[in-house]
């Protein structure tokens, strides 16, 4: 780990340089908000409010970023609201909410709030940047030749996001599906991390399971409790 700069600079530096390869599939748009300066100043204040240090976090990684949370903010998971309602960083996007930004936003809560969450856990995706087709979120595994031509952009985001001195004993996927095979392959490959755990996404949960939401809350705060031996793959 890079023991002289703090991890928020590392993030931003990494987010600031994100390009996706030109020449993907019809119709396929990408969503880089790190071009935009107000949401780089909101992912400053951000990261230097959360990740100001050198201390190793696990990695949550989702599947990309939706048009109304990190990929309008540049946050994972955090939807104007959330951003300002529980991170207290005022912005003047549309403040529109976004399900999955409001199912992680109850279990960081459940966990004792940001500062400490965000102390032992780094949100981070497969593929950093988000996309839309037709107007509509796409996933990077919705497209056989969008995810092709992904790869070796994913892989490079992997490789220099360990870099920041991540905690490489587990991590976490969010989808428990699609996601997570694409990872456990990669990882298999990579041997990025010693393990995976899969957890249900929350946009998932949040739109079909959603009377469930209390299960899925304590099997998310069962599972980023990990102990060794305690969890089962």
């Amino acid at each position: 780990m890079n023991t002289k700069t703090a991890l928020a600079d590392q993030i931003l530096d990494f987010l600031g340089s994100l390009q996706i390869p030109p020449s993907l599939p019809r119709g396929v748009h990408v969503m880089n908000p790190y071009q935009e300066v107000s949401a780089m100043e909101l992912c400053k204040r951000f990261y230097h409010k959360y990740y100001d240090d050198t201390v190793s976090r696990r990695m949550i990684i989702g599947i990309n970023p939706g048009r109304l949370g990190g990929g309008l903010t540049g946050i994972p998971f955090t939807d104007p609201i959330h951003l300002e309602t529980n991170c207290d960083i005022e912005n003047l996007l549309p403040k529109k909410a976004e399900l999955s930004s409001t199912f992680i936003y109850e279990m960081i809560t459940s966990l004792g709030g940001p500062k400490s969450f965000y102390s032992k856990f780094y949100f981070s995706s497969i593929s950093p940047l988000g996309f839309t087709k037709d107007g509509k979120n796409l996933n990077y595994y919705d497209d056989a030749r969008l995810q092709k031509k992904l790869a070796p952009f994913i892989l490079a985001c992997l490789n220099t996001q360990l870099q920041f001195g991540i905690d490489r004993n587990v991590a976490y996927c969010l989808g428990e599906g699609d996601n997570f095979k694409f990872l456990k392959q990669l990882n298999e490959r990579h041997h990025f991390f010693d393990k995976i755990i899969p957890l249900a996404h929350p946009r998932f949960i949040m739109q079909y399971k959603s009377k469930s939401k209390a299960d899925y809350m304590q099997r998310y705060r069962e599972a980023l409790d990990f102990i060794p031996g305690k969890v089962s793959s």
